[in-house]
């Protein structure tokens, strides 16, 4: 990893940072989820670098994957438990962190804690040649700890440039597989806790896409949709919303794009009992020998 990756990692963690905490103080009941989302986005832009993924906001039982919508109505309420995740990227260099906030209320305060707590112990132990599984098992008694499980089925990853999910998973609990950190690597490392049955669950579309791969199609528009999706986007997640705004029809052609497994549609994951869900992430750079948190 050379001098110029690594500054590029950093400013991109610092404005992922940025428009993060940008959201999480826009947050409040009647508050818009489209305004927000869009607020976050047009912030990493002016901050010179471009979204990684669309600004993703959970709430409650939703864990992650869903996005608003153009023209969207939906609105915060009191008591709603929102995980905003961000990210940006520097020329395909990623800065990937979340956060959770509860809307007018405080009775979510332990949970919001746990996996604090989970990513704290996360960050401190990680490192070049760290048991993965060691970390999982200690974020998972980090959590348990202050009386909630970690949701199993959501880990954190690694990333490589304009390739958010690399192949390193991050447990939150151990899950016996002794693979070691290695030296020059980017992760995401992103506990999630709950009061529910620790697991998720695939539910309806949440409105983000990624190219899944290219062939010819007979549908001349739709083709040509996907080309400009392709050519804007790439290898990253995108949203309906981004899509609109190059093409009016975008709706229609992402229809048929997934219906045509070019593209596919992120479901948005559900707990399995309805629990409510925390979640926060800062993204760690691995180089030289020690961890840098570049999100924080």
């Amino acid at each position: 990893m050379n001098e110029e990756e690594l500054a590029a990692l950093r400013r991109a963690g610092a404005i992922a940072r940025e428009a993060r905490d940008l959201g999480a103080s826009m947050i409040g009941e009647g508050v818009s989820l489209l305004e927000v989302a869009e607020e976050v986005e047009s912030r990493i832009i002016s901050l010179g670098a471009r979204p990684a993924f669309p600004c993703n906001i959970s709430i409650n039982e939703v864990a992650a994957h869903f996005t608003p919508r153009t023209g969207d109505k939906m609105k915060f309420a009191n008591g709603d438990l929102v995980k905003l995740d961000v990210g940006a990227h520097v020329d395909g260099f990623i800065g990937d962190t979340a956060v959770t906030v509860e809307v007018g209320t405080r009775n979510w305060t332990s949970l919001i804690e746990s996996s604090a707590k989970g990513l704290a112990v996360a960050v401190e132990m990680i490192g070049e040649g760290v048991l993965l599984n060691t970390v999982g098992g200690a974020v998972d008694r980090a959590i348990r700890s202050n009386g909630h499980v970690p949701v199993a089925n959501l880990t954190g990853h690694s990333m490589k440039r304009y390739n958010l999910h690399a192949g390193i998973s991050v447990p939150s609990y151990d899950d016996g597989n002794v693979v070691k950190v290695p030296g020059d690597v980017v992760l995401a490392v992103e506990p999630f806790a709950t009061n529910g049955a620790g697991q998720v669950k695939n539910s309806k579309p949440g409105n983000i896409y990624r190219i899944m791969r290219e062939r010819e199609l007979r549908d001349k528009a739709a083709a040509e949709h996907f080309q400009l999706l392709k050519e804007n986007f790439g290898t990253l997640p995108f949203c309906e919303r981004w899509a609109t705004a190059l093409d009016p029809k975008a709706s229609v052609h992402l229809r048929m794009l997934v219906r045509h497994g070019l593209v596919f549609s992120y479901p948005m994951l559900v707990e399995v009992r309805g629990g409510k869900v925390s979640q926060k992430e800062h993204t760690v750079v691995i180089h030289d020998s020690r961890a840098e948190v570049t999100t924080q």
